[in-house]
């Protein structure tokens, strides 16, 4: 049975922003997974010019319920004034699926 999950995309502006998003929003267990995807050139209307500029692109994979939080957290720790997130529902083939809500599921404490 497949499982469904959600994946934020983002653009930042360089490898050192790139990595802190990624390694806090995982040591918090927002997402089981983060893919840099590499650099990326973006263009786009900014305060009445088109701008362009060199960005990074990151691929968060976290569960329905973790998704809410991990748009937070990107909103309160990126740089940009009017961060990107993109946010869809994806299928995930079960075993995937079961690994992405069982690493972003927080820690009982007793």
């Amino acid at each position: 049975m497949n499982v469904n999950v959600t994946l934020i995309l983002t653009t930042v502006p360089d490898a050192d922003v790139a990595q802190k998003l990624a390694t806090d929003a995982l040591a918090a267990r927002l997402c089981a997974c983060v893919s840099q995807l590499g650099v990326v050139q973006s263009s786009y209307h900014w305060q009445g010019a088109i701008e362009t500029a060199q960005e990074i692109q990151l691929l968060f994979k976290t569960s329905a319920a973790r998704a809410p939080e991990l748009e937070q957290y990107i909103r309160a720790n990126h740089p940009y004034d009017t961060p990107e997130i993109l946010s869809w529902q994806a299928t995930a083939s079960s075993v995937y699926g079961q690994w992405i809500t069982a690493e972003t599921k927080r820690p009982l404490h007793v």
